[in-house]
């Protein structure tokens, strides 16, 4: 059996998806399974054990350029691509929808239209595959690549899923013990405050590095640096090097966003920090933990002014934290 995967991004949706990979190959250990996605988040899907091939396509780039001809230059890519079972888009958008339909025009898959943000995917599809929008984020991927291969999963499954994030530094020991904090987010309202990282990272007393995406947030992470003696800034790092920095970490602190949701890929212990998002986009166990404000989320009109991530009280991270710190003790000593 061939499947095509079409999530073209982004880094935390591509994670939520990836985890049904290792269940496939459990129900068809000779299926041959290929993913598309965009250039940019190539990085990630690399070294996965279950993929075959890593497609890529630039459409963000003609979107921003405007360029009609690097439109149709990526959509011949996409043309080259045929002779598959199942065609899973696994996104629900309308563009994710129109590739995978132009794989194939017989064994498309995808969520039915109340299922999804914008409904008109639906009609792209062959096979529709009904999970609430606001069910668990990782569920409802695990079910639009799952069910349709009548592979049926229990919540413990994925629980004790095997990690799936794998960099090419072949999980090296790193000559020093770490904290990872993840300080940036697409949105400013998601962002725990810096001034509560430097008090989290004074209380623990252990190596703390920050990772950072553009420059705004470098500029927060030398602040912080300048304000604790046990924090540290990463340098500019790739989305492998970004994998093999985490994957040799004791404990990830984070927002709500692509890279904190890389700790869970990796079965390694973390704190996701949740303001205005609503937590059912993780899943959560004894190691992968959630600290969530006061505040409603509404799942269909995420709030950006919902500032209330400010809430969380930096003595409820420190003491998770130092629980989290006792399942990776060894790493410490």
């Amino acid at each position: 059996m061939k499947i095509a995967i079409v999530k073209l991004s982004s880094l935390g949706d591509i994670i939520h998806s990836m985890v049904a990979l290792q269940f496939i190959k459990r129900s068809y250990p000779d299926s041959k399974i290929d993913w598309i996605v965009e250039e940019k988040y190539k990085g990630l899907l690399e070294n996965n054990l279950h993929l075959d091939n890593i497609f890529t396509v630039s459409l963000q780039k003609a979107k921003k350029r405007k360029s009609i001809f690097l439109l149709f230059k990526e959509l011949k890519k996409i043309r080259k691509l045929k002779g598959y079972d199942f065609v899973i888009d696994a996104q629900g958008l309308l563009k994710s929808a129109i590739v995978a339909k132009m794989i194939s025009t017989k064994h498309n898959v995808g969520f039915d239209k109340k299922s999804i943000r914008e409904p008109m995917a639906a009609i792209f599809y062959n096979h529709k595959v009904s999970v609430a929008y606001d069910e668990n984020s990782i569920e409802r991927n695990i079910a639009v690549i799952c069910n349709p291969l009548n592979i049926s999963l229990q919540s413990n499954d994925i629980i004790d899923k095997n990690w799936f994030i794998i960099s090419s530094f072949k999980n090296k020991p790193s000559s020093k013990t770490y904290i990872i904090f993840v300080i940036g987010s697409t949105w400013e309202s998601r962002n725990y405050p810096k001034e509560k990282y430097v008090e989290i990272a004074n209380k623990l007393q252990k190596n703390c590095l920050i990772i950072w995406g553009n420059e705004s947030e470098k500029i927060k992470a030398n602040w912080m640096a300048h304000q604790s003696d046990f924090i540290e800034v990463a340098p500019k790092l790739t989305l492998d090097e970004l994998k093999g920095v985490i994957e040799n970490s004791s404990l990830l602190i984070g927002n709500d966003t692509g890279p904190s949701h890389m700790a869970w890929a990796m079965n390694l212990p973390s704190i996701i920090l949740f303001g205005p998002t609503p937590i059912n986009r993780v899943y959560q166990t004894k190691i992968n933990r959630v600290l969530k404000s006061s505040s409603k989320v509404d799942h269909f009109n995420l709030d950006k002014n919902d500032y209330s991530i400010k809430e969380i009280r930096v003595d409820e991270v420190v003491k998770i934290s130092k629980e989290l710190l006792e399942v990776n003790l060894w790493k410490f000593q």
